[in-house]
């Protein structure tokens, strides 16, 4: 399932799930996505889903519609570009994990840089601790026993704007950290207060009201 993330200026204003066969952007309220901005038209763009594909029409509007800097017509979207309207831009991301709960994501490597600053090398030496991959496994709700392999470097978990973490794969072990959300993920029924936890096997990771269990062989 394909989303879009709409930013100005560097700051992210709103994520939209794409869901619809037909999403519609411009200036109008009655949009799918409404950007009110004069320099959007009330009918700007259409994204259509075909299948999988997601593609981006141009509906004759004033200023026109950019993928990566190039103005276009029609175009299909791929993972990782950038719609420009105006001063917007829209990134496309391609959610590549399994969306296995409605409200709740798992995606690997999906942290920006600027939250990974937390996440450099400290507490682990090189050597020590198992190199498997661990798993995380859910414990409740409509995706309970489900079992996720880890085998990212960054696996982001939980609801998007409500409550995120990033369990983050080192030399010697994993580490969880929270991301996004004023309420923080608890590991064994304690709140994560440091900016980094490290998970030992069996762990109880609770996150967004859901339950997941570290395993690590």
């Amino acid at each position: 399932m394909g989303k879009l993330v709409v930013s100005l200026d560097g700051v992210v204003i709103k994520e939209v799930q794409i869901t619809k066969d037909k999403t519609t952007l411009g200036r109008r309220p009655y949009n799918d996505i409404v950007i009110d901005n004069l320099a959007v038209s009330g009918e700007h763009a259409v994204l259509q889903m075909a299948g999988s594909d997601v593609f981006i029409e141009d509906l004759n509007s004033t200023n026109g519609t950019y993928i990566n800097g190039k103005a276009i017509k029609k175009q299909l979207l791929t993972h990782n570009d950038t719609v420009e309207i105006g001063k917007y831009k829209i990134k496309y991301l391609v959610e590549d994990g399994t969306d296995y709960e409605k409200t709740m994501i798992l995606k690997p490597g999906a942290l920006p840089a600027s939250q990974q600053s937390g996440f450099g090398p400290s507490g682990f030496g090189p050597t020590g601790g198992s190199t498997a991959p661990a798993s995380i496994k859910v414990l409740n709700g409509a995706a309970a026993g489900r079992e996720v392999a880890l085998s990212k470097v960054v696996t982001t978990v939980g609801k998007p704007g409500v409550q995120v973490a990033s369990i983050t794969k080192r030399p010697g072990g994993y580490v969880l950290a929270h991301v996004e959300g004023s309420l923080r993920p608890s590991v064994n029924g304690s709140p994560v207060i440091s900016e980094i936890v490290h998970l030992k096997n069996g762990d109880v990771i609770e996150l967004a009201g859901t339950q997941m269990q570290f395993v690590q062989p």
